[in-house]
């Protein structure tokens, strides 16, 4: 499978998928970015760790993103999130296509867009939202996803062995769901796969 995908086999592949979309109701909208670069010639997608001093999910790892402010659409919101957290200024045109909303144990239904920064983007890390950043490759997200029982729910909860840590949903799904639609060209689901406890606050 080569994972030296161009921007258009980017677009085709997520205008191929049938995106599904998750009426709030009383859960408060939020948007991620999964922001692709190419950094010195490697294609790979942007994850920062929250700063433990953030009140909420502190400590977690998360893509760029957060809430959706009154009046914003949740493109304009990620693109705002993105630029606030890491200093990429993008325009709505850079936004390659979305995937399946998450509905969150936290309270949120979360629309994940997938958008170009280019390469080498210069980044301007806001370090009072994120105290670590990592570029992960395309290939690292090949890596085979860990999934485990919990007594508090009948659904698999997902782990990618990432960063020298375990990723959990919310993000991990969503990034799975990356691989699979993006790289492996699979209309794969993960509005199923569940979050650990320490998540659902």
């Amino acid at each position: 499978m080569s994972l030296q995908l161009t921007r258009q086999q980017i677009v085709d592949r997520l205008a191929a998928f049938d995106v599904r979309q998750i009426d709030h109701g009383e859960h408060r909208a939020a948007a991620v970015v999964l922001a692709i670069a190419s950094v010195d010639g490697v294609l790979g997608i942007w994850l920062t760790k929250r700063n433990p001093k953030l009140r909420a999910h502190s400590g977690q790892w998360a893509l760029p993103g957060g809430r959706v402010d009154e009046g914003e659409s949740v493109i304009e919101a990620g693109l705002r999130e993105l630029d606030e957290e890491l200093g990429i200024a993008l325009g709505p045109d850079a936004v390659l296509g979305e995937l399946d909303d998450f509905q969150t144990r936290s309270g949120y239904v979360i629309s994940p867009i997938v958008a170009w920064c280019g390469d080498n983007p210069q980044l301007r890390v806001n370090e009072a939202e994120v105290a670590r950043l990592e570029h992960v490759s395309f290939e690292d997200l090949m890596v085979d996803p860990i999934f485990i029982t919990i007594p508090e729910s009948d659904r698999p909860v997902i782990q990618l062995p990432l960063c020298g840590s375990l990723i959990h949903a919310p993000t991990a799904a969503l990034m799975y769901q990356f691989r699979e639609v993006v790289l492996a060209d699979r209309a794969t689901r993960v509005a199923d796969l569940e979050q650990p406890v320490f998540a659902w606050k």
